[in-house]
């Protein structure tokens, strides 16, 4: 990518989005297009064939998706599955079409098997059943990723796929119905302190083990990737570092300065009991993680609830 390249980045509005749209602004890109979901239909295969004809991008960071946690996962799940299958096909195919020089799609750790052996190597990709809570998210973004290596093998579109671990930052989404388990414990912490509440519930047992990675690093992997990365197949993108969701919460109060104690809600589905990448490929590729965790927490913690 050239600094006046045309990049598009799809879904510039949400955390993963205005992440990667911050980092290229930052490393000097100024001729980045983008379009709120209210302005372009990502689902509306006609509006996004009539968007790639008029604005012609050379490249293409697809981070549209929906998104959320387990609850949102598990009763809204026709929604994302069409949604999400609707989304990437509509900007893969007019990517194709259009010419797109390079396109990047981004998926979800969410898409190994619930049971796969740990850390997730990219190789373990449908080798085991997914987790049943949110198996139509995980089915989709599986999708996508053969979708792009299906293209490249057909029409030698340089398409890529990368697989981000648990991610945090700017712009998450904070509702306590659908949300992922950071940002949900951050708003419930938070809450009960402002509340003077004697105690915080977390869902399950505390006992799953989780990577997380804040997105402003995920971003920069991603630029990276696009200027470095040309293969077939995706690439994790993580830390390579677990915290068990128990621990996190003690963390997060620890930040937030709650005073009360914590309780867990053994009655509550404790999703997938272990989550981490291997982060081998990305290592080798020449990429790392630079924010660790509670530096991260601390500053998303600083910049959304004490403004």
């Amino acid at each position: 990518m050239d600094k006046s390249s045309k990049i598009y980045v799809a879904g510039h509005n949400g955390m993963v989005g205005s992440a990667i749209f911050r980092n290229l602004k930052s490393k000097g890109f100024n001729n980045i297009v983008t379009r709120t979901s209210s302005e372009l239909n990502l689902i509306d295969q006609q509006a996004v064939a009539s968007f790639f004809e008029i604005e012609k991008p050379e490249f293409v960071f697809l981070a549209a998706a929906k998104v959320g946690g387990i609850l949102a996962n598990n009763t809204l799940r026709a929604d994302f599955i069409y949604q999400n299958i609707m989304i990437q096909s509509n900007v893969i195919h007019q990517s194709y079409k259009n010419k797109v020089k390079k396109l990047l799609f981004l998926g979800s750790t969410c898409i190994y098997p619930k049971l796969a052996p740990q850390p997730l190597r990219e190789e373990y990709l449908l080798t085991g059943l997914l987790e049943p809570t949110n198996e139509p998210y995980a089915i989709a973004k599986i999708a996508g990723i053969k979708m792009c290596d299906a293209y490249r093998e057909q029409y030698g579109c340089n398409f890529i796929s990368v697989m981000p671990t648990n991610l945090y930052g700017l712009n998450d989404n904070y509702d306590l119905q659908n949300s992922h388990v950071l940002p949900a414990l951050l708003r419930k912490f938070h809450e009960a302190k402002m509340n003077d509440e004697r105690e915080v519930t977390v869902w399950g047992t505390g006992s799953p083990l989780r990577e997380f990675l804040h997105a402003d690093d995920m971003a920069d992997a991603c630029v990276y990737l696009m200027e470095k990365y040309n293969d077939q197949g995706f690439v994790n993108i993580g830390s390579g570092q677990e915290i068990s969701i128990k621990d996190l919460a003690s963390l997060i109060k620890k930040i937030v300065g709650y005073k009360g104690i914590v309780v867990f809600d053994n009655s509550k589905p404790d999703g997938a009991p272990r989550k981490v990448t291997d982060t081998t490929k990305l290592d080798q590729l020449g990429w790392k993680f630079s924010i660790f965790l509670e530096q991260g927490i601390r500053q998303v913690y600083h910049d959304t609830f004490n403004k």
